[in-house]
């Protein structure tokens, strides 16, 4: 693996997340429902917008190659873009529910442990191959994950059920990646969209009318979800899905710091180790790149 713009896109797009608490948290009085629903439903609009009315070459393109598919290539196309709208929906939402009806460190312990169920299903489902140092990384994970979870092993199962969702997605879309990424990203957000709308009317609150509920879902959805997901599903193209993975740590790790120098939250001994160890393995998983030193796959 290179230092390339595949390895910079997925870690840009996790960087990016990993502020994303500074525009969610002033929106802590609104319904976590009622926030995802404009955030999908405002995104969906934007990018069809954009590909309608700016990007037509790359829609005729892209169903001019969906044509020119045999009828199994289709199916299976059809079926990855479906699963990974599906996949973004459902993680999306058992996020937001964590978060309201389970426990805070549930939903954000998900994604400490996403990059492990991503690494291993990889692993087992792409036969992703990863080298002693890499799997070595993988048990650095691991152990921290089991520092952070002791005591709360009844949130370490829905936290699995979150990450897991989320692990799929990724590597739905490493198979999925004949096309224009904004367009497949634009076909998944129509899809969630449509997941999401019968539920609408039912479960959103009163309609907001502060203008600074607005400005900051426009923030979330241009900063923090289109462009993230673009580059992480660009990413995809030319990286591994477990290599994606592991960089996702970028973001628990920004938010543990805005946690204690903007938030000012109280930290413990373990919360410092884990941590540590979290940094350790990303620094360990990509040694091949970080010291210029060839993969034990590459030599073998």
């Amino acid at each position: 693996m290179q230092l390339n713009k595949y390895f910079f896109s997925a870690l840009t797009a996790f960087f990016i997340w990993g502020f994303f608490s500074l525009a969610l948290k002033p929106l802590h009085d609104y319904p976590s429902l009622d926030i995802l629903f404009y955030r999908v439903f405002y995104a969906t609009t934007l990018l069809l917008i954009i590909n309608l009315f700016f990007r037509r070459d790359k829609l005729k393109k892209d169903f001019q190659v969906f044509k020119s598919f045999e009828a199994k290539e289709k199916r299976k196309t059809l079926v990855l873009t479906v699963l990974g709208g599906f996949l973004l929906t459902f993680n999306w939402f058992l996020f937001m529910y964590a978060v309201n009806h389970v426990s805070l460190q549930s939903a954000s312990f998900a994604y400490l442990i996403c990059p492990i169920i991503t690494t291993i299903l990889a692993f087992f489902i792409l036969k992703e191959t990863l080298s002693k140092w890499q799997w070595f990384s993988v048990l650095l994970c691991i152990v921290s994950c089991g520092i952070l979870s002791y005591g709360h092993i009844e949130d370490l199962a829905y936290s699995l059920i979150i990450a897991s969702t989320f692990a799929l997605y990724l590597i739905s879309q490493r198979k999925n990646n004949q096309f224009d990424r904004f367009v497949v990203l634009t076909v998944q957000m129509v899809i969630a969209s449509s997941v999401l709308l019968p539920f609408f009317p039912t479960y959103k609150g009163v309609t907001p009318t502060a203008s600074l509920f607005y400005i900051l879902m426009t923030l979330i959805v241009i900063l923090f979800t289109i462009i993230p997901l673009f580059l992480n599903l660009y990413a995809l193209k030319g990286m591994n899905s477990s290599t994606v993975g592991i960089l996702m740590y970028t973001n628990p790790l920004i938010n543990f710091i805005l946690a204690i120098y903007y938030f000012k939250e109280e930290i413990n001994t373990s919360q410092m180790i884990a941590y540590s160890l979290i940094l350790l393995s990303i620094v360990v998983f990509n040694e091949s790149v970080l010291f210029k030193r060839k993969n034990e796959n590459i030599l073998k």
